[in-house]
């Protein structure tokens, strides 16, 4: 048996989650080790987040120097292909975690190649190239396993090869013909992506509209840029069944009736966590549960306050930005712990509370979604007495510059017993720069009346917050 080798934190998994735990662990004093058996770096680094924005932003480019005269006369050709998925290999490093390692050992932090399993109390089992390795925590574990894409029980779907998100952003070759199966934040942005390369995109969605958790006219506004942009939806409507045929083509059996054929077929239909094959049964929980965690990333249900879970793998918020906050909180928490008592009330050092009610994201299509806290639905779910404000972003002087005919709409929804922001949606070209601002107001819960007197620089499109004041009667 291999000797057992002991730190005071062990995290699983060294995607950005894992990373920023096995960082703050270090700079409060720890020694830790950092267990990957893929790249370091995670999925954002590979498969995600760099790739698909590197997809995605030669044809936006394109799409705005056509949005203002003078520069649209001189956007007449078509993208270099070669070179956009030449500038999408740089932003995945060429799927090497060379500097990924460089900077682990930087930081202090060993790793670990191989495939962690927990192993009963504080102890992990690593499968490595070479056999295995027995790792014993004085202080604590961390699962930073993430997620992964599901692939629904659809009759032929999983047999006939398709893609998920990490083949999406990773293909080397345009298809003639993708067909996407959900039209959420990925879905929508990998056909705009593949569409601005060449592809005929086609997208099942089994919702009426695309982006379901977002406000409605957020959705409006994104499949009509999608079907201006020939991309063809099938809005409430759901595969039957999938066949691939020897020659490659696949076939889409709709269950109204129906078919679709194409050359791939896209799955972005939801994410379910890679915990099937991290021990849990050692420590009385389930394989392949989501980790339920208390705000410091404590996974509940097992004793003697060593077990930690961030980022996806805990399902609060499964966004790359969100995770490293997580991972954050969560390493200053062990450390603190390890030192004495801590302070977990919300807003704390060690408490990942904007998780419940603030959380930002940008869902980077055409026109871009960026948006943080409640929708107006969802505010009056949790009992809120609230009230929205909208405005169209092309009205402020600022828009009118930054593109011709500028279409864009900000909402802000207004908490009425508080007098604060809890939600804010911006739609349009250019608008996830104004999602920080937002954040801030809510995060800050900043009474209206002060938040009057924070001026909006002229012109620029963040003239929008003067303007929703202003409609709210400020």
């Amino acid at each position: 048996m291999a000797d057992l080798q002991e730190y005071d934190v062990i995290v699983i998994g060294a995607g950005p989650t894992g990373e920023n735990v096995a960082d703050r662990a270090v700079q409060g004093g720890l020694t830790v080790a950092i267990v990957e058996s893929e790249l370091v770096g995670g999925e954002c680094s590979y498969w995600a987040c760099m790739p698909s924005k590197a997809l995605l932003r030669p044809g936006q480019a394109l799409t705005e120097a056509s949005r203002v005269a003078g520069s649209r006369e001189a956007a007449t050709g078509t993208l270099d292909v070669e070179a956009v998925l030449a500038r999408r290999d740089s932003f995945a490093s060429h799927w090497s975690d060379d500097r990924q390692v460089a900077w682990l050992e930087s930081a202090q932090v060993d790793l670990v190649r191989g495939r962690g399993r927990l192993a009963g109390e504080r102890r992990v089992d690593v499968e490595t190239s070479d056999g295995s390795i027995q790792l014993a925590a004085r202080k604590a574990v961390v699962v930073a396993t993430g997620s992964e894409a599901a692939i629904p029980p659809v009759p032929g779907l999983a047999d006939s090869r398709p893609w998920t998100t990490r083949e999406a952003t990773s293909a080397q070759k345009v298809p003639m013909h993708l067909i996407v199966l959900g039209g959420g934040v990925a879905g929508c942005e990998l056909a705009q992506a593949w569409a601005s390369l060449g592809s005929e995109v086609t997208v099942v969605e089994m919702s009426d509209r695309l982006l379901a958790a977002a406000e409605p006219f957020a959705s409006a506004l994104v499949a009509a840029s999608m079907r201006d942009g020939g991309i063809e939806l099938h809005l409430g409507a759901a595969a039957s069944s999938v066949s691939r045929a020897e020659d490659g083509q696949v076939r889409v059996e709709l269950a109204g009736g129906g078919a679709i054929e194409g050359d791939e077929v896209l799955i972005a239909a939801g994410r379910h966590p890679r915990t099937s094959d991290v021990g849990l049964e050692t420590v009385g929980l389930k394989p392949g549960s989501w980790l339920s965690v208390d705000d410091s990333m404590m996974v509940e249900g097992v004793e003697g306050r060593w077990l930690y879970a961030a980022g996806d793998v805990n399902r609060r918020a499964l966004l790359t930005h969100q995770g490293k906050y997580q991972g954050r909180v969560c390493g200053d928490a062990i450390a603190a712990r390890a030192r004495g008592a801590i302070d977990t009330s919300p807003w704390s050092r060690y408490s990942a509370t904007a998780d419940h009610a603030s959380v930002p994201g940008v869902i980077f299509t055409d026109p871009e979604v960026a948006s943080v806290g409640y929708t107006l639905d969802r505010a009056r779910e949790a009992g809120l007495r609230v009230r929205a404000v909208d405005y169209a972003i092309g009205n402020t002087a600022g828009a009118s510059l930054y593109a011709d005919g500028y279409d864009g709409e900000a909402r802000i929804v207004v908490d009425e017993d508080r007098h604060v922001i809890v939600g804010a949606t911006f739609v349009g070209p250019a608008v996830a720069e104004l999602l920080h601002s937002a954040t801030i107001a809510v995060v800050g819960e900043i009474p209206l009346d002060r938040l009057w007197h924070a001026v909006p620089s002229y012109p620029t499109i963040s003239e929008v917050w003067l303007r929703l004041l202003e409609a709210y009667g400020l």
